[in-house]
């Protein structure tokens, strides 16, 4: 009866530490996703493709090719969480939801801006207004992007709305991190697509610089990155990111009648902060 007793207590004992290291692991906060809202605002830098750029108004149809553009960054600066100047810069904006432990939906503003290359020469099809004034003696088909002929950018910005869906998985053991309550490495990956609605400045020939917000096409983009959550609830992610954007309504000045039109691709390098949490 004795053994009995000794036996089955031993067994008690084991089976609670068990069921208690169990339980330990199973409640650890960033062992499951699901239910869980985050939210995260950060920083980028750009690069894009070359691009033909079409103008049309009542007096003019022309296209410009293979333009370049660059973005226009701010570098570490306070306006990145000065609440009255927080659009300045080159931002990005999510806040999402984990549907289940690995896959979340997610909805945001990347904030960029491109502006085309001045004083180059380029090649034009079409015609526009006091054609030869430009031209420069490069020939008909030839112009300089001057700011007295054309000056285009998307510096208010390029403002790409978009939903996203990803995937998240837990790398930590990659680096022999046990306690993922305090550090947590997560490898993310997604694709999205959305509408483009930028805060285009140009100036078409001598017409009044025009500057404002306009619903111009759409875009579609896939991503990757890393995210390191510290204590169940702060993080800082990394990302790489490349995207198509095709807009064929750009208003460029204040008559309805002028419009252009471009497609290329782009690429971001973003680093961003967050907070993660259930409500």
């Amino acid at each position: 009866m004795k053994k009995f007793l000794l036996s089955s207590a031993l067994l008690f004992v084991t089976v609670s530490v068990f069921s208690q290291e169990t339980i330990k692991s199973q409640d650890k906060y960033t062992s499951h996703n699901k239910g869980k809202f985050f939210v995260s605002w950060g920083g980028n830098r750009d690069s894009y493709s070359k691009s033909d750029i079409t103008f049309k108004g009542t007096d003019y149809n022309f296209t410009i090719y293979d333009v370049t553009a660059h973005d226009k960054p701010k570098g570490w600066h306070v306006d990145y969480i000065n609440p009255g100047r927080m659009t300045i810069p080159q931002t990005n904006f999510r806040m999402g939801y984990f549907v289940n432990d690995h896959y979340s939906v997610a909805i945001g503003v990347d904030h960029m801006k491109y502006v085309m290359n001045q004083d180059i020469i380029v090649r034009y099809t079409g015609n526009y207004p006091n054609r030869y004034s430009y031209a420069e003696g490069f020939g008909d088909h030839l112009v300089r992007l001057t700011e007295s002929f054309l000056t285009f950018e998307h510096t208010d910005g390029l403002n790409y709305v978009n939903t996203e869906v990803s995937r998240h998985d837990d790398i930590s053991k990659i680096f022999n991190i046990k306690d993922t309550d305090k550090i947590q490495v997560n490898l993310t990956e997604g694709i999205g697509a959305g509408f483009l609605f930028p805060k285009t400045n140009a100036k078409v020939f001598n017409k009044e610089r025009h500057d404002d917000f306009h619903v111009a096409g759409y875009g579609a983009s896939v991503k990757a990155g890393l995210n390191v959550t510290f204590f169940k609830h702060f993080y800082i992610q990394t990302e790489v990111k490349g995207g198509y954007i095709n807009m064929p309504d750009i208003q460029t000045t204040f008559s309805d009648t002028d419009s252009a039109s471009q497609e290329f691709f782009f690429f971001q390098k973003i680093i961003a902060v967050g907070g993660i949490f259930r409500i």
